[in-house]
């Protein structure tokens, strides 16, 4: 018996971790997709995006999409560092994070929230700042990499 206690700790963890990882948005918490995966064309038409390219280099593929009357930046990366490097970088200036592997979508909680629902994904939330919202979260998070 003493060699299930060891097991049910790792067991514990994760499920307090997927409980936690889904309680960010309001519709995002029913039933998440497996995490998409390609080219930034690709995540764009499983976002229903036109995306407006941005940046297309070698390392970092960044474009503008529109959902409604909001904006978000869905960005892909050729190394998982690279992705992991622009990421902290970005959330000094806030913001929501949905996070694939080498993707991320970057835009308001609610935008966030609801392409959690197309693309799957981890969200992550940038540093708070004092003050009131900023229009710009998305573009200042392009500033990096």
């Amino acid at each position: 018996m003493r060699l299930t206690r060891p097991l049910l700790a790792p067991a514990a963890l994760a499920a307090v971790l997927a409980l936690t990882g889904c309680g960010a948005g309001g519709d995002g918490g029913a039933a998440v997709p497996e995490t998409a995966t390609g080219s930034l064309e690709h995540l764009a038409a499983e976002a229903e995006c036109a995306p407006n390219m941005q940046t297309d280099a070698d390392t970092i593929r960044q474009a503008l999409c529109r959902e409604g009357d909001e904006k978000y930046v869905l960005a892909t990366f050729a190394t998982d560092r690279g992705q992991r490097e622009w990421i902290n970088t970005a959330k000094d200036y806030g913001g929501y994070y949905l996070v694939g592997r080498k993707w991320v979508a970057v835009g308001h909680e609610d935008v966030v929230a609801d392409l959690r629902g197309r693309l799957g994904g981890t969200l992550e939330q940038g540093v708070q700042h004092g003050g009131g919202r900023s229009a710009g979260h998305g573009e200042h998070a392009g500033h990096g990499g």
